[in-house]
């Protein structure tokens, strides 16, 4: 990326996880010195503060197939308003999450953005789940499963429509990398989607570098740019023990930054989020200190 002006926004949403901790992310991100550390790359850096959260023990879970829906749709539209703000005075947004419920608000941000333009925005997805379920195929009802469905047009109106459309990314101009984690009810909704999911099976069989060629390659295909959803559990628990839904067998360490490094290389990158950072769970902040190494890579840093 070029040298720019970056926005941080926190989002401390955990109303889409089943599991208490994530909303202390964007703090223990911070604690990691993100800002500081950007700094040192030539980055002038704002901290925008977080956006306004409701409380699980004040409000009603509301629906049981997807839990805290209105609650969700209200902080995602907040997020959305703050984005489009950041970016209309120059500046590159860089969401800390949260759970993955977050990248709708931090995406139909962008996307409101390039839809008055008449741009198309791509997306990566780095994420050892899809997030492709809907109230009908989710086995706990936890909205952070139902992001990616959601911007491809796929769930609750109240969702899908955020910002008063959808979708919000043209399938095509989707990839999904680093897949090992998907519900059986959401297997059909990934394959007839159109998005192109790169699994961890298709890293072991071609290697990290052509699977992000390929990635690459779809999220910049007649796109004028592409947002990058990072989540932590993307990378193997052993490095990242800290996070929502911890899955064995993830993205290597070096991995990990190779992918970072790319996206970096490819300078087509408008935005970025960054979710799932559990402290409570987490080992001395390991995972939110990895959290923004990676950044950091994505953002230019390089061993020489």
């Amino acid at each position: 990326m070029r040298r720019s002006h970056l926005a941080i926004i926190g989002a401390p949403l955990d109303l889409g996880s089943g599991r208490r901790g994530v909303d202390m992310g964007p703090s223990a991100i911070r604690f990691a010195s993100l800002g500081p550390r950007l700094e040192t790359l030539g980055y002038r850096v704002e901290d925008c503060g977080n956006i306004a959260v409701e409380q699980p023990e004040r409000i009603s879970p509301g629906a049981a197939d997807a839990r805290y829906l209105r609650q969700i749709a209200e902080a995602c539209t907040r997020l959305a308003a703050l984005i489009e703000r950041a970016v209309a005075r120059g500046q590159v947004p860089l969401v800390l999450g949260g759970d993955h419920s977050v990248a709708m608000g931090s995406v139909s941000g962008m996307a409101n953005g390039f839809r008055g333009r008449r741009k198309r925005l791509g997306l990566l997805w780095l994420d050892a789940h899809p997030d492709m379920n809907t109230p009908d195929t989710s086995p706990s009802g936890d909205v952070h499963g139902m992001p990616l469905a959601c911007l491809v047009g796929l769930g609750p109106r109240r969702l899908t429509h955020l910002c008063g459309w959808a979708p919000k990314v043209d399938p095509r101009d989707v990839a999904v990398v680093g897949l090992r984690d998907v519900d059986q009810l959401e297997k059909p909704h990934v394959r007839a989607s159109g998005v192109t999911a790169l699994t961890m099976r298709d890293i072991d069989e071609r290697g990290l570098r052509a699977v992000m060629e390929e990635a690459l390659a779809v999220v910049t295909s007649d796109t004028e740019g592409f947002h990058v959803s990072l989540d932590m559990d993307a990378v193997d628990p052993q490095q990242a023990p800290g996070v929502g839904t911890p899955v064995r067998g993830g993205l290597s360490y070096r991995e990990a930054h190779l992918a970072m490094e790319m996206i970096c290389d490819c300078r087509r990158v408008t935005s970025m989020d960054v979710v799932e950072v559990n402290p409570i769970i987490d080992e001395a902040n390991r995972t939110a200190l990895l959290a923004v190494e990676l950044v950091m890579s994505a953002m230019g840093k390089r061993i020489l």
